[in-house]
């Protein structure tokens, strides 16, 4: 074996066990899992070219960070901000009316819990729900890394300064700023309480009987009064029990779904089907013993993200 082949394959052996906390680290930049997947690439090409220069100054694992985060930045640079719905404007109240959609807005994407790094996949600041991915995306670009680099990796001032190029005042200034706005876009995402399990089991699967035999009161009664429905790429949201219900009524009745379990950001959901194809992914946020909120992606490529079949052998219309 060459030194060249042995070069590489020590390469391989130390990089792979982090490629998922990466493509994590990359998703919540981005709020893309395509982005992130691309850009985990990028990250492994550019460091094996530069690993024959490697000297171990800092840990192999921060040194891939940093490679990541410049990729991102980078990448920020020269692309739009993925959001979700709520994030364009104030909610719906013509379920009938908001049928428009709009694939050129760059939306965000649910990342498959399979597909994330198992440490990410809790609840608060460091966890991956789609509020709080959704919140970073709001962020400037250096007030996201700088928060993501302090409280999610625990890196020093000193660290995320050497990153961005900013002196170590800079990096507490803009932690500071990033913090503050975090709080005003998602203030109850540390609040967020999920029923036990079994609990959780009995309610998800309520949920989805009723959702496929389109049961309206069934439906209304799994729902928080404020409930939210998004449904990307359709700009359109909805906010209110009753508005989700009139909704609900005005999409599935008569017009059931299939729903396959998954989960997603750290969160229960479904891959939906229509006349037995794919449709799209449902992420839940669950609050107590009820739904508080469904953000409806409305994209069947997504379906595959997540090991689940195109077709099944199941009639059906969209919602």
């Amino acid at each position: 074996m060459t030194v060249i082949e042995e070069q590489r394959d020590e390469f391989i052996r130390l990089t792979t066990p982090l490629r998922r906390e990466l493509l994590t680290h990359c998703y919540r930049m981005l709020g893309s899992l395509q982005d992130a997947e691309d850009l985990v690439q990028e990250t492994y090409l550019r460091a094996w070219r530069a690993y024959g220069e490697f000297e171990g100054r800092a840990s192999l694992r921060t040194w891939l960070y940093r490679i990541a985060t410049n990729a991102c930045l980078n990448a920020l640079r020269h692309g739009s901000r993925r959001v979700l719905p709520a994030g364009l404007g104030a909610p719906a109240t013509d379920p009938i009316a908001s049928t428009a959609r709009h694939p050129e807005i760059a939306w965000l994407e649910p990342i498959p819990d399979e597909r994330a790094d198992p440490a990410a996949i809790v609840s608060g600041r460091a966890g991956l729900r789609l509020a709080l991915i959704a919140a970073l995306q709001h962020l400037p670009a250096q007030q996201r890394t700088v928060l993501i680099l302090r409280d999610v990796l625990a890196w020093s001032a000193e660290e995320s300064a050497d990153v961005l190029g900013v002196s170590p005042a800079a990096v507490h200034s803009a932690l500071k700023r990033a913090r503050a706005r975090l709080e005003r876009l998602a203030p109850a995402i540390d609040e967020i309480t999920e029923p036990p399990e079994q609990e959780q089991r009995d309610l998800l699967d309520r949920y989805a009987a009723a959702f496929e035999r389109a049961d309206i009161p069934a439906l209304t009664r799994l729902l928080t009064e404020d409930a939210v429905w998004q449904m990307p790429p359709n700009p359109a949201w909805f906010a209110g029990r009753d508005h989700v219900i009139a909704l609900l009524t005005a999409r599935l009745h008569g017009r059931p779904v299939r729903l396959l379990p998954l989960r997603a950001n750290g969160q229960p959901g479904f891959a939906s089907y229509a006349a037995g194809r794919a449709y799209g992914v449902q992420v839940l946020t669950l609050r107590g013993s009820a739904i508080a909120e469904v953000t409806a992606f409305h994209d069947a490529s997504l379906v595959a993200r997540f090991g689940l079949p195109s077709r099944i052998e199941h009639p059906s219309t969209p919602m």
